[in-house]
């Protein structure tokens, strides 16, 4: 094995990047899709159809008037069975459209490329588009490119640092959707006037790197870099992003833009590019389903409503009874009820893991070893923060700055003493707002 095997070996240690050199799989479209009108921080849409309606793929069926909302279209063609309510991942009632595909797969009459000439008009079609920030957060993106301060923003960052173990999602993206992530980022470059742009990849994807290196410099496109990051989580948080390519620190509360900085997920910015090219808007979504109970690990691209049982199902089935399935990754996905539910926009994962690879060890005493303050991104001391927790102080809590806490979960991971120190966080910021604390 060459010295730079063995480097890439010992970085993907740990990294679990079982699917890195699986090639995108299309999923058949299922015999049942629940599309949830609840897919974007922000007001939840309402259904914009009924029960027997045709439906076609790319056809408006939930919007709202709310300012922070995006809308949401129909991932096949078919006829609408149901609308109805079921417990979401959050713990709250979501509901449903429910369609059974014909499986024509027929397009809506009025999808058509968008035609802009400035930023009012980019930003119109990024929100008829439905795009929500797709790496988990699902923020709106039609508001991220029309920041209030926009005079002041000069540089793009594309996060396509995907540092939590087994998801290799966006990178497949890059190898495969290379030119449409190109030129998703000279068109959000151009219409909010933007002077440079980053793309932030961790160095385990080298042949990522390499090829946009190399597309970057044969459209001679001078103004677009690849920013090599160390293969270390957690490199793609938001705060440690901006710090590591622009050096700038950003505190709880202030936004990238606040710090001349437009960020945003490798799969939104691809997905303009090819929105632009193509007029179709957010029906599918790209996800690493892996895992020790599933018997065919895989990157497959579902229609979004897609139960997650039909997804394992194309995916060879369970190879073990689950004891837990995740949306998302290890480290800050949320562990799901049933596998009776459907994928939503910003899935970037479907994890199942047998009972032996999902038990917890037994919590124990703390013994005061400092690991979960040397594995925090911002110095901060967990155990002081789970104590003030335990006390419910929230002057204590603020005063130990818990809400700079990002829940990303590297102390609970680092903990000898198995304990859940990433959840007493997010629990202690509870505590912080109950008390009005700003």
């Amino acid at each position: 094995m060459s010295s730079s095997a063995k480097h890439l070996q010992s970085i993907d240690a740990g990294h679990y990047k079982n699917t890195a050199g699986s090639a995108t799989e299309i999923m058949p479209i299922p015999d049942l899709v629940k599309i949830s009108m609840s897919q974007h921080i922000g007001a939840p849409c309402k259904p914009l159809v009924s029960k027997g309606d045709t439906v076609k793929v790319g056809q408006l069926i939930g919007d709202t008037d709310a300012f922070v909302s995006a809308p949401i279209h129909s991932s096949v063609s078919g006829t609408v069975k149901a609308i109805e309510t079921q417990r979401s991942a959050v713990g709250g009632e979501d509901t449903l459209v429910v369609i059974e595909p014909d499986k024509k797969q027929e397009l809506c009459e009025d999808i058509k490329v968008p035609e802009v000439e400035n930023l009012e008009g980019f930003v119109k079609a990024i929100r008829a588009s439905g795009l929500v920030g797709l790496g988990g957060a699902s923020f709106p993106t039609h508001i991220k490119f029309n920041p209030r301060n926009i005079d002041d923003v000069h540089t793009l960052i594309v996060n396509a640092a995907e540092c939590e173990p087994f998801i290799t999602s966006d990178h497949r993206l890059m190898l495969e959707d290379t030119q449409d992530l190109i030129d998703g980022m000279v068109l959000v470059m151009k219409y909010i006037g933007l002077d440079e742009g980053y793309i932030g990849i961790e160095e385990n994807k080298p042949d990522a790197i390499a090829l946009l290196d190399k597309m970057l410099a044969e459209q001679g496109h001078d103004n677009i870099h690849t920013f090599t990051l160390q293969a270390r989580y957690p490199k793609g948080a938001e705060r440690v992003l901006v710090y590591e390519i622009t050096g700038k620190h950003m505190a709880a509360g202030v936004l990238p833009a606040d710090l001349g900085v437009i960020l945003s997920n490798v799969t939104s910015i691809a997905f303009v590019g090819k929105y632009f090219r193509t007029g179709i808007p957010l029906t599918s979504k790209r996800m690493t389903v892996d895992g020790d109970a599933v018997n065919q690990p895989k990157n497959i691209i579902a229609p979004i409503g897609t139960m997650i049982s039909d997804v394992v199902e194309f995916c060879g089935g369970y190879k073990t009874p689950p004891k837990k399935i995740l949306m998302g990754g290890p480290m800050m996905g949320r562990a799901i009820f049933s596998d009776q539910m459907p994928i939503v926009k910003n899935n970037n994962a479907i994890l199942v893991f047998s009972k032996e690879k999902a038990t917890i060890p037994e919590e124990t005493a703390c013994i005061n070893c400092g690991r979960c303050h040397a594995a925090c991104p911002f110095n901060l001391i967990p155990t002081a923060l789970a104590d003030a927790y335990e006390e419910r102080d929230a002057e204590k809590l603020d005063e130990l700055q818990v809400m700079q806490c990002m829940e990303c979960g590297s102390c609970s991971y680092v903990c000898p003493a198995r304990r859940p120190l990433g959840f007493l966080n997010k629990l202690g910021k509870g505590v912080v707002k109950e008390a009005g604390i700003k």
